[in-house]
């Protein structure tokens, strides 16, 4: 994202979070639901993409073009919004796309913020993550980046309403269409990362051979905030093929002490003499 991308979408921020002071939960799913909607809209048209950012048309005109396209179509909020966006500079027609797209994903975050479900969006996005990459076909569905994304979309609505947090299902649907150019898969994580930082905690992918107790995520969690000096959310995944050990992942940071790791390590120095 260039500088002047990171200014503009501060620019619509601003008058997303001033609104977010005075609305409901309901009402900033909506702006969310409503905003995500609008960059589904933007992709789909590359010609009105280019020229709600050519920086060679007066911001007057990019707006007026915008608030025409959006009325009756969107609430005042998410208009408002997306026309602070299109007044700004941006280094490409798709960093508008991409900034949309991110002010949608933190109105929905704002919005589980307000009736206090913010931690269980987190938890459900990884938990939804892990039910997918244990069932091979469902992985093969959802990941599958030539297919319509709106069927696999579609999909996970269907997998999650009614067992999940309203937002959780409109995020996660979202990533069936890739945040930010990312994959499917990639686009959870990046929701879980997201979440976690607007409850301003770090996140450690923690995976073990068998369940930790209570008192073990504990004294885990409670190191790696010494570490990081920011609590740490763990996601833990159960997986045997470790045997032993523990792996643990904070963004670039991998820590493996492993008896799977070790093993490998075993045979590569025997396979070298």
């Amino acid at each position: 994202m260039s500088t002047t991308g990171r200014e503009s979408i501060e620019a619509g921020r601003a008058v997303l979070e001033a609104a977010a002071s005075g609305a409901s939960a309901e009402q900033l799913t909506e702006c969310g639901d409503q905003l995500l909607g609008v960059t589904r809209f933007l992709v789909d048209q590359p010609r009105l993409r280019r020229a709600l950012s050519d920086p060679a048309r007066q911001a007057d005109d990019r707006e007026g073009l915008i608030r025409q396209l959006l009325a009756g179509q969107v609430g005042d909020t998410s208009a408002d919004v997306v026309a602070a966006l299109v007044r700004g500079r941006w280094g490409s027609p798709s960093e508008l796309v991409d900034g949309t797209e991110h002010l949608a994903v933190e109105a929905l975050l704002l919005a589980a913020a307000k009736d206090g479900t913010l931690a269980n969006v987190e938890d459900e996005l990884f938990r939804f993550g892990r039910l997918v990459d244990g069932d091979t076909e469902l992985a093969s569905v959802l990941g599958a980046s030539g297919t319509d994304p709106k069927g696999r979309a579609a999909l996970t609505e269907q997998l999650l309403g009614g067992k999940a947090e309203p937002v959780t299902v409109k995020l996660a649907a979202a990533a069936c269409h890739g945040i930010g150019g990312r994959s499917f898969h990639a686009s959870l994580a990046h929701l879980v990362e997201t979440a976690a930082a607007a409850r301003d905690e770090s996140v450690a992918y923690v995976t073990v051979a068998k369940p930790l107790d209570e008192n073990g995520e504990r004294q885990l969690g409670a190191k790696l905030t010494l570490v990081y000096g920011r609590p740490v959310a763990l996601k833990v995944t159960v997986d045997p093929a470790i045997v032993g050990g523990i792996r643990v992942q904070v963004g670039p940071d991998l820590w493996d002490g492993s008896v799977s790791r070790r093993l490998d390590e075993a045979r590569q120095a025997l396979a070298g003499r």
